[in-house]
């Protein structure tokens, strides 16, 4: 190996550090309660080589993002391109959504902390992929209503619904299970999943999207 090679090998080592630490703190402490200082000190480099390799902290916390959402819309044409019927490309669609929640534990709380500041620190790049994904969803639902399978529902709408669920299950399911208090009623009728979360979540929204003319 070059010397060239090895100073980009450590440089991309470094950039790998500082990104898990960024996930990390703005997951537990959002972007408002994050501060470069505490990336660096638990990415265990100093300021000025986070400033050179990635930039200020508006840059990380767009890399952040960038990096979950960035290569989901790809990822679900080339899922559903797999698929014949319009239900099949919306489970692909489920399905690829919850792998990236699932290969990435912090994105949950940083979207939903997102969420509850209204969208005030939402880097334009992140918002450009979010219509991406938007872009084939869109696509899906309106083949679905082409051909009298899904009713005419706001994309964003039915988006927010897979969205929604997907966050707050996997945040508040834990949550949930830690809680002694929670009466044995109510525990009887909390039973595991009857198949995968994306079975779960992709059954619920076709029931509420499913065209009036096959109700």
């Amino acid at each position: 190996m070059t010397k060239r090679e090895r100073r980009s090998s450590q440089s991309e080592q470094t950039v790998e550090k500082i990104v898990k630490a960024a996930r990390q703190a703005f997951a537990e402490n959002g972007y408002s309660g994050t501060s470069v200082d505490d990336i660096a000190r638990r990415a265990d480099v100093n300021k000025a080589t986070l400033y050179y390799q990635i930039g200020d902290k508006q840059a990380m916390y767009a890399l952040v993002i960038h990096e979950v959402l960035g290569g989901i819309a790809r990822k679900i044409a080339d899922a559903a391109a797999l698929e014949t019927h319009p239900e099949g490309k919306l489970g692909a669609y489920i399905r690829t959504i919850i792998q990236a929640v699932e290969d990435n534990p912090e994105l949950p709380s940083i979207m939903i902390r997102e969420i509850a500041s209204e969208g005030a620190h939402l880097p334009e790049v992140a918002a450009r992929d979010i219509a991406s994904v938007l872009k084939v969803l869109i696509g899906i639902l309106e083949d679905g209503a082409n051909q009298g399978i899904f009713s005419d529902i706001p994309p964003f709408l039915v988006h927010s619904m897979i969205m929604g669920t997907i966050l707050f299950y996997q945040k508040v399911s834990p949550i949930k299970d830690r809680q002694a208090w929670i009466p044995a009623s109510l525990k009887r009728r909390d039973k595991p999943l009857k198949g995968s979360l994306a079975d779960m979540v992709q059954g619920m929204v076709l029931k509420a999207i499913g065209s009036e003319q096959r109700l």
